[in-house]
């Protein structure tokens, strides 16, 4: 079962990661296990999850019993409890039959992992988990356990940092690699020019040259790299991201200015979070 949405934009992580073989690698590196290749993946990515143009980034079967979500993050949020398990619960809805709940036999279901790969600028441990439990209300005077409980296990993936799965897996240390050189040319182009665009594309194609003539993710970007450059524009630019967050919310028929953006994303808001906000208000609305 795959479900993509062609209007999604795609990032670079997963565009290069949306391959089986890679998943597996990933995964391995993860667990600090070894799959053998014919350990089927089976890539189960969700689109309209929450509304038309959402989806989360990475998600996939692993041998029929274990399902195993992914999401990449330059800014942790807080809220991923919540939302794997709205994403989670749309798999299972999408993978089960209907009719499985209403039996008396206990149906079997595949077990969920949750992670997130962070690769921001912040300061941030190597690793981190994240409970839903944290995000319940007091309940002072009723005293109950928890009878929900969902934990995300974050990777701090930058440069230098979780040595070891990085060493397991060439390709997510590539990934790290590039990232990594990117901000450093970043760095140098804003010294010598004015226009972010102009400091943006130098990096992006900088980078790109760098990496692939020092064999990091050579044939990748050999192969994809005009797509590359554009996955980074919206992923680096913030008026390309308020372009394409305004641009779909009039496609949902949503009434927006773009100072709204603008003004939303001042706030330090995600686009996820943006989204998840005029959503709201659209509804409210109507």
């Amino acid at each position: 079962m795959t479900n993509v949405n062609e209007k999604h934009k795609d990032t670079v992580f997963t565009f290069l990661f949306s391959n089986p073989d890679l998943l597996r690698e990933l995964y391995s590196a993860i667990e600090g296990i070894t799959l053998p290749p014919d350990v089927p993946v089976n890539i189960n990515t969700l689109s309209d999850v929450l509304f038309r143009t959402q989806r989360n980034d990475i998600s996939f079967l692993l041998n029929n019993r274990l399902i195993v979500l992914i999401e990449h993050q330059s800014t942790i949020n807080n809220n991923m409890p919540l939302r794997f398990m709205i994403y989670a619960s749309k798999l299972y809805q999408l993978m089960t039959d209907p009719e499985d709940k209403f039996k008396r036999r206990l149906e079997k279901i595949p077990k969920p992992e949750f992670i997130v790969l962070y690769n921001g600028e912040d300061n941030y441990p190597d690793y981190k988990e994240l409970r839903l439990s944290d995000a319940f209300m007091k309940t002072d005077k009723i005293k109950i356990d928890t009878p929900l409980e969902l934990v995300v296990q974050v990777y701090n993936i930058n440069k230098g940092r979780n040595k070891e799965i990085l060493g397991k897996s060439r390709t997510l240390d590539n990934y790290s690699r590039f990232i990594d050189k990117i901000r450093e040319y970043q760095k140098e182009y804003q010294l010598k020019y004015k226009e972010r665009k102009e400091i943006l594309d130098k990096a992006f194609r900088s980078a790109i040259k760098y990496c692939i003539k020092n064999n990091i993710l050579k044939d990748f970007l050999r192969k994809h790299g005009s797509e590359v450059i554009n996955m980074l524009y919206a992923e680096y630019d913030p008026e390309v991201e308020m372009k394409v967050v305004r641009e779909e919310a009039l496609e949902e028929g949503m009434e927006i200015e773009r100072e709204e953006v603008l003004n939303l994303f001042e706030q330090g808001l995600s686009v996820e979070e943006i989204k998840e906000r005029l959503q709201q208000k659209n509804t409210v609305r109507r």
